[in-house]
């Protein structure tokens, strides 16, 4: 059951905009990130989160969605993500967060997938003009976005063999593919 629940939770970058996440779920997900480990138990995170149509909107611009498909420049209105949650660094309670933002994505994708929602983990972000767009404090480091909706695509993966090319690309009938790296090439031994 936890491999299927991991298989489906891909990076989905097209969401069925209208259909609206509460703050509450929001709120669930973020205590899945909070019981997740977290290096020394220091539990450095802090979460923004964006449920509503206006602060969506000024969130948005300041993401960069997908470096593979160089000829789309993101989801197009009707497209984009219901909900975000920006996870946040706290400088006051530690200056290291070793994988915390990591393990707390994953926990949050995954309990998403499991609301029948799909996700996007977004590192690539114009980080000082997201803070002054939010007000966000300078002591608070901007990990990562994690971009929260209805899936609106399908995403398949697909096993790529020795040494194949691994960029992630959308077919003819716009299906996105990820190639992934068989066990064999991974796994030394």
């Amino acid at each position: 059951m936890l491999k299927e629940l991991i298989t489906k939770t891909r990076s989905y970058r097209r969401f069925k905009q209208e259909e609206k996440i509460s703050e509450e779920l929001l709120r669930e997900l973020v205590e899945l990130a909070r019981l997740g480990p977290s290096a020394g138990n220091q539990q450095p995170l802090k979460y923004i989160l964006s449920w509503d149509a206006e602060k969506n909107a000024r969130v948005f611009p300041h993401l960069a969605w997908a470096a593979s498909l160089r000829d789309w420049d993101g989801p197009a209105a009707g497209e984009r993500p219901a909900a975000y949650i920006i996870i946040l660094g706290d400088t006051k309670i530690s200056e290291n967060f070793y994988v915390d933002d990591g393990i707390a994505a994953q926990n949050i994708v995954l309990g998403a997938m499991e609301q029948g929602l799909g996700a996007c983990m977004i590192g690539s972000i114009k980080r000082e003009p997201l803070r002054e767009e939010l007000g966000i404090p300078e002591w608070y480091k901007i990990m990562l976005v994690i971009a929260l909706g209805v899936p609106g695509e399908k995403v398949v993966l697909e096993d790529v063999k020795m040494g194949g090319d691994i960029t992630y690309y959308r077919d003819d009938n716009d299906v996105h593919h990820v190639p992934k790296r068989t066990l064999e090439e991974i796994i030394i031994v």
